[in-house]
C-alpha cells in the first residue's frame, strides 16, 4: 500500500488527539544520510508524546573509521547497526509502547550493505555473510506500521550535512550520496511491508516552517488513522 508523494501547505500543526491507534504504534522515519530523519523524529515524538528511537551515531565505535576507510570497516559498521536496530526493534516489540524510530533494520541491507557491496567496498563473503544474518533476524519481527520515506536531491542533503557539522561526515562523497539515493528509490519503489508515505523534502522545512510540520503532521494522521 503506498501514498502519494506530498507536499501540503497551510495546515495547523496536529495535536495527540488526532490519532486514534492500538495500545501500540510504531512509525519509522527513513531517508538517504542529511535528509532530515532525527529532526523529523523527534518533532513527531514531542507532537504526539511518543518514544523517540534515534540511530546509534554518536556511540558508535566504527562510524569515524569507516568515513576514513570504508572498504576496511565496511563490514564492522554494518554488523553493528544490524545489532543495534535489532535491539531496538526487541525493545519496541518487549514494551508495546509507541515509538518514532529515527530509520529501519531494512535500511541497513536494502540500501547501505548492497551498496557497499556494489562500490566494491564490502566484499562479496562478507555480504553474502551479512545478507544471511539480516534474512534470519528479519524473519522474527514485525515492520513497521508506518514507513515515512523523506526524499531529497543531493544538493539538499549536502547543504544538511555541512549545516550540522559532524566532523567525521566532511569526507563523505557526492557519489557515494548519489547511489544511496538510487538504492533509496529502487527500495520504496517495491516496498510492500505495510503503509508508505513520501514526503519530498526538497519543498519542505519542517524545522523552521510551523506550516510544513503541520502538513506533515496531517498526512501521517490520514495514513495511520487510515490503518483501522
Amino acid at each position: 500500500m503506498r501514498s502519494e508523494t506530498l507536499d501540503l501547505r497551510n495546515h495547523s500543526i496536529g495535536s495527540k488527539s488526532q490519532i486514534s491507534y492500538r495500545n501500540s504504534m510504531h512509525i519509522a522515519i527513513v531517508g538517504n544520510i542529511g535528509a532530515g530523519k532525527t529532526t523529523l523524529t523527534g518533532l513527531l515524538a514531542k507532537n504526539y508524546g511518543w518514544e523517540a528511537l534515534y540511530e546509534a551515531v554518536d556511540n558508535n565505535p566504527y562510524l569515524e573509521d569507516f568515513y576514513s576507510d570504508m572498504k576496511r570497516w565496511s563490514f564492522n559498521l554494518q554488523i553493528y547497526f544490524l545489532n543495534s536496530r535489532f535491539q531496538q526493534i526487541v525493545d519496541i516489540e518487549n514494551k508495546q509502547r509507541n515509538v518514532i524510530q529515527d530509520r529501519t533494520i531494512y535500511e541497513d541491507a536494502h540500501i547501505f550493505a548492497d551498496n557497499l557491496h556494489e562500490m566494491g567496498l564490502m566484499t562479496s563473503r562478507d555480504h553474502d555473510n551479512y545478507r544471511a544474518i539480516f534474512d534470519n533476524i528479519t524473519s522474527f519481527i514485525k515492520p513497521p506500521d508506518l514507513l515515512v520515506y523523506l526524499r531529497a536531491s543531493v544538493p539538499t542533503l549536502v547543504n544538511n550535512i555541512q549545516r550540522r557539522g559532524r566532523e567525521y561526515e566532511a569526507s563523505i562523497r557526492i557519489d557515494y550520496l548519489s547511489k544511496l539515493n538510487e538504492k533509496y528509490e529502487t527500495w520504496i519503489k517495491n516496498y510492500k511491508l505495510g503503509k508508505l508515505l513520501i514526503l519530498d523534502k526538497d519543498r519542505l522545512d519542517f524545522t523552521n516552517n510551523p506550516e510544513d510540520l503541520g502538513a506533515v503532521i496531517q498526512s501521517i494522521e490520514a495514513e495511520i488513522n487510515g490503518l483501522f
